[in-house]
Parts: structure tokens; sequence; C-alpha cells
């Protein structure tokens, strides 16, 4: 195996050895048990035996309950014991008597595959979490799979496991959807069926006692068959037990042409107090989660309907560039989607004159406005749609429409409609529709989505996520840039520290064996010292304290001196502030104040974050994270992403960043973090960056070696 490999996913080159949790059982059961089984169907037991006869389960279901022979027309076995042998078995009973019932279904019947919809486990408490632990050790051991506990169940094409509506129509052209919460299954299913969003595979996977969203991930990645299996994914996730292991299955089913769009819970305090209580689960910093997702190339949603937007985008033809036409019968609408589009940085381009366009307006009714956006007036006709559509896309300089059509009421639109579903079938541009009268044309509506088409009835909603999926990076390489790195070095000033912030000479000498640019400094203990190192430097220098961490808030740093005289009159006084080991005489750079920091993260490794430096970094929080080791297209789309961005490539005749050595010293960095992983906290602040250089500052870097 390579140093590369080793380094960057050694996790990962276990875990994929494993065989897989999720089984055929679990997919494809020919016969399933639903302990705790009901007449009732406002019961769980009962809706769980609805739901698999209504939609067709071909295998052998088999009711259980002590007082029922038939149930729903079935005939019922009254105990666990009575039944034949069994491939899925789902209890709806409570918490206290199931992990009996697995015993007898794994141990004497032969279950495979279990999906446990009661609550009352990890999510209540330790004693919870011991039945769980319990339940999941029984099923490993007998090879079988999982789901839940405290869940609503399974969706696939062979049976609907759920207690819960709507139960979608699925399809293999869908999407696969993994929830950590069965009521938030419910509500994204909710908020995406009337927009036509399509399932082909749902899992609420609750607690995941055994099986996690991670797990079924790593199954959607290692039977994936480009052109058959589901290409687009959605995740709800309200902790990430195994970074690592999302991080290389998201990253290989997007290689292999999958789209994914998550949710990731519990990321505020409060949220994560709500997360807890929930699931049981504790939730990861959100800049990790952040960087996991940037360099998965998961596109990271904030609520449901931003969620099913996003995948609707996912399921239209993709989008190849930055460059929209916006078509509208009403002027309101179009307004504000351009607003959303151009503050996320996709274009709107006018329409320059040309044969076409005057062509064009001579078949739309006077009044009509060709600029971009295309106004043809509420009187527009469904024929003029079509011929709009066409000039998009044969004759203007643009890469995609955003048709907006709603209906005051007035008359009848189903035309349009049939218009418009027959250029999205034909057009190789997508075309994103926008048809926002829900209540005056609903029967015209479902007959579009019927069609097999999606809708987007808010066209903010569908700008900033159109914006969202455009500025997401694809997948990280997995390497580790080694160029002009010192790994022996950094190792060597590693083992050699003590725990605790480190001494100038220990960063300079990590900093020059990972080649990020330092400023000269020279730490001196004596006036005479000082001077001489001045001279040596050359003035103006800077002279800053060692010692307490803070050194600013002290006045602990004085910039621009430029006299022999200055230099001993504030060693002396920089020596009387409270903590001061010594100081330390620094070449005096100029440029706009960056900042570079990082931190360690429990599972997730070395998150890094950059932005404007000085108070900027705490005022404006206008950061971007990413997670070592980082690749340079990384660095640059970390950049990128900062608000501040416009700033660093020079504003209004102001001086800019090199950019690309920003970015340079920001691999550097994640390169060095990845071989010193002791590095518990580093911050470098200020960088400073004019239009020739970036160099560091300031830095301070704690190591932790031993963990009392």
């Amino acid at each position: 195996m390579s140093l590369k490999k080793r380094l960057f996913g050694k996790e990962l080159f276990i875990f994929v050895k494993k065989s897989l949790m999720i089984n055929d059982k679990l997919i494809c059961p020919g016969s399933i048990a639903v302990i705790g089984a009901s007449n009732n169907i406002m019961k769980a037991g009962g809706k769980i035996i609805k739901n698999l006869t209504e939609n067709n389960f071909s295998g052998n279901l088999y009711p259980v309950n002590p007082g029922y022979d038939l149930i729903q027309k079935i005939p019922a076995y009254h105990h666990s014991k009575d039944l034949p042998e069994v491939d899925l078995a789902i209890l709806a009973i409570p918490a206290q008597y199931c992990l009996n019932e697995v015993r007898i279904l794994a141990e004497e019947k032969g279950a495979k595959a279990f999906i446990i919809i009661s609550a009352g486990f990890g999510e209540t408490g330790e004693e919870g979490k011991r039945m769980e632990r319990d339940i999941a050790d029984l099923v490993s051991k007998n090879d079988g799979c999982l789901i839940g506990p405290n869940c609503i169940g399974v969706m696939t094409p062979c049976h609907t496991s759920v207690f819960t509506t709507p139960v979608p129509k699925l399809t293999p052209g869908g999407c696969d959807f993994i929830s950590a919460s069965g009521a938030t299954t419910v509500f994204i299913m909710e908020s995406g069926i009337p927009k036509g969003l399509r399932f082909a595979r749902v899992f609420s996977v609750g607690n995941s006692a055994q099986t996690s969203v991670e797990d079924i991930m790593e199954w959607f990645d290692r039977t994936y068959v480009p052109g058959d299996s589901p290409a687009v994914k959605l995740l709800y996730i309200e902790n990430i037990d195994n970074p690592d292991k999302l991080l290389y299955h998201a990253s290989s089913l997007i290689r292999k042409g999958c789209r994914i769009a998550a949710i990731k819970a519990g990321s505020s305090q409060v949220g994560s107090r709500a997360a807890s209580s929930h699931t049981g689960a504790l939730t990861s910093s959100d800049s990790a989660v952040e960087a996991l997702f940037r360099k998965a190339g998961i596109v990271r949603c904030y609520g449901r309907e931003e969620l099913t937007t996003v995948t609707n985008i996912f399921m239209s033809r993709e989008l190849k560039g930055d460059k929209l036409a916006i078509i509208t019968h009403a002027g309101g609408p179009g307004v504000m989607l351009a607003d959303a589009l151009e503050q996320g940085g996709l274009k709107i381009p006018r329409f320059e004159d040309s044969p076409a366009k005057r062509a064009l307006q001579e078949k739309l009714f006077p009044g009509s406005s060709l600029e971009n956006p295309v106004d043809f007036l509420a009187t527009g006709t469904s024929e003029q749609l079509g011929q709009i559509v066409d000039a998009c896309e044969n004759d203007f300089d643009v890469d995609g429409m955003a048709v907006i059509f709603g209906s005051p009421g007035l008359f009848p639109i189903r035309e349009v409609y049939e218009v418009l579903n027959e250029k999205m079938k034909s057009c190789s541009k997508p075309v994103y529709p926008i048809l926002p009268s829900l209540i005056n044309v609903q029967e015209d509506v479902a007959y579009f989505l019927s069609h097999g088409n999606v809708n987007f009835p808010d066209e903010v909603l569908l700008g900033r996520a159109l914006a969202k999926v455009i500025s997401t990076p694809p997948p990280a390489p997995g390497e580790i840039f080694l160029e002009g790195v010192d790994i022996k070095a950094i190792r060597d000033y590693i083992d050699n520290a003590d725990d605790g912030y480190q001494p100038s000479s220990v960063i300079h000498g990590l900093f020059e064996a990972a080649g990020i640019p330092f400023v000269t400094e020279i730490e001196v203990n004596s006036e005479t010292e000082a001077v001489l190192a001045a001279l040596k430097i050359g003035f103006p220098v800077v002279m800053k304290i060692t010692g307490p961490v803070h050194k600013t808030e002290l006045g602990g740093v004085i910039m621009n001196i430029r006299s022999i005289s200055e230099v001993r009159k504030e060693f002396h006084h920089l020596r009387e502030i409270e903590g001061v080991k010594s100081v330390i005489i620094a070449q005096m750079a100029t440029g706009i104040e960056l900042f570079i920091g990082a931190a360690y993260e429990k599972d997730f490794g070395h998150v890094v974050i950059c932005g404007l430096g000085g108070i900027y970094v705490e005022v404006l929080k206008d950061v971007s994270s990413g997670l070592a080791p980082l690749t340079h297209s990384e660095a640059m789309s970390m950049i990128k992403q900062l608000k501040s961005y416009r700033i660093l490539q020079g504003y209004r005749k102001q001086e800019g960043v090199n950019i690309s050595k920003f970015a340079d010293i920001i691999v550097r960095l994640s390169s060095l973090l990845r071989f010193a992983t002791e590095i518990k906290e580093l911050d470098i602040n200020p960088v400073l960056g004019n239009e020739n250089e970036v160099m560091a500052v300031d830095a301070r870097i704690n190591v932790v070696k031993h963990i009392s």
C-alpha cells in the first residue's frame, strides 16, 4: 500500500473489507413477520400490515399477535415460536419485549433482517442504550441486519414496511433517501412529492443501533450500477459516527455519477441538545461537517424545502454553465428570481441584438421584452412560450432556462403545460419549471407532474438552490501535497516538543519544514540583542512578546519601529508585561490581514479554516472550512466561499492578495497537520498578503501528546 493511501485513509482500508450489514433479506424478503400486528390501523402494527398489503407485497406475510386468529383477513400467529422460517421481522411491540423476540426469530426462525419500529431505547437513557446494544449484538452474531430501533421502517420496490403515510410510488428513476429521524422522513417526503420528487428507496434508520447512514451509503456504493441504480441520494443526518466512511463512499458515488444532497441537523448548541434527546446522538462540530461535505462533493442544505428543491435540480438535466434565461409572463417573480440567481453568483445575460432576437420579437405581442428576463406578458400564449424556449435552446448564449407560468384563474392553461412538458423532454439544456398556481390550476399542475416532471413553486428557493449546487465543488482527490514538505523534520519537532503552546523556535521550524513562508524573526532576551536583531532584519520592525497567548490585548505587539532608540525603549516596556518570557524582533510585512486556523476534531481530524484576519475573524466570522489534507483546488474553493472574496481580489483600485499563494499556505498547513495529529490548535493571525507575497506574521501552536 502506498504512503499516500496509508496516510489519507488507513481506516478506510479496514472498513471496506468488512461484510455489508445490509442484506438481500432486508431489501427483497420472501417472507415478513410483523410482531405486534393489529386490526387497528391507527396502531403501528396495524398500519404496517395495511401498507404492505395495499402496496402489493408478493411474499408471505405473517402477522403475530396472541389475541387474534385473523388480522386484516390474514391468518395470524399467536407467538413467534409458532412461525415458519422468516426472512424479515418487523417489531412493533414495547421495547422491553424486543430482545427476547429477536432471539427467537434469529436463532429459531432464521430471520436475517430486522426492523424495530419501537421507541424506548437509546433515546431514553442508559438502560435503553444497553437494550439497544444487546439486540444489535445478537443480530450481528447471527449475521443479520438491523434497522432502528425508533424508526418508521424501510421502503424498497419489494416491500413498504412502514407505519406512516404517504407511501410514494417507488420508481427506479427516483432518489434514494436515508433519514435518521422517522418524523422527518415523512415531512421531507411531504415536501417533495407535491413538487414531483420521486423516490426509489427509503431507509429510516432511527437510533442506528447496528446500521447507520454511513452503512447504507456503503451498500449504495458497493452495489451501484451506472445507468441502472438510482443516481440521486438525499440524506437527513443527526450524527456522523464514521466521517471517513461517509466521505469515502459519498465521494465514490459522486465520481460514479451520483449527486448527493444532505441536511446535518444538530449543529447549534440548542440543536445539539434537541438531537441528543431525539435519537441519543451526539453532534459533531459544524465546521467539521461543512468541511466534510465540501470534500465529499455533497450539497449541504439546512431545511426540508431547500433539500427537496436541490434534489429536484438533481432530477433535472445538469446545468453545465452559469448563464440562465428567465422566461416569465409575470414581471415580479422574474425579478425576484434574477436577484436570487445573481446573489448566488449565476448570470442572467442580456440578449444582444441579432436576427434571431428580432425574428422572435415579431412573434410576440407588442410590449413583450426580450432583454432577459424575457417577459412575454400575461396574455402570452403556449405557442409563444415554445418559440421563446426554442430560441434559448438554439440561438441565445445561455446554459439553461427557468420558466415561470402561473394562472390568475381566468382561462385554461393546460396547453401551456403541455408545451412546457414537450420542451423539457426535447431540449438539451435544462428547463426549470416554476408553476406557482397550486390552487387555481391544481389539476393542470398534477397533469404536468404525472409526466415525470418536477416543479419549483418558489422561484427564490430555486435561485438559491441552483447557486448552492453550482458552487459545491466535485469530490476532492484523496492525496496529500508533499512537494517541499519535510516529513522527517516535522516529526522530529513534534516528537521533541513538550505539551502546550510552542516557542517561536518550534513554530518557525515546523513552518520551514512545511514550506510555509514566515516573516524573519529573532528571539532576544536583552536590550543589546534586540538592537542587533533589529539592525540585522532592517527597519521598520515589529516587536512582540512571547509567553502570554493573547499578546495584542496586553499591548504586547508594537508595530512600525524605525530607530534604535525606539527598540531600546520598547524592549524595556515589553519586558514589564506580566508573564513575558522573551521578546521577538520581527520583519515588518505589509498587506491585507488574513487568518488561517486549525483545530483537531475527534473522528474528523483537522478542520482548517481561513478568512480575513485581525479582529475581523472574530467580529465578522467570515470563515470557510476544509478537512485536512487539502488540495489546491479545495483551498481555492474555500477562499472563494468567503463573503470577503472580492476584497481579496482587489476592490475599487485597492491592492488585493496573491490568492494562489494564500491557497498554497493553506494546503501546506494541511499537509503539516496530517503528519502532526498532536497539534490540537493552530492559529496564524495575521497572515499578511499583497499582490506579490503572502507571509505568516504571528502564530501559535498547541501540542497535546499526553492526555491525562
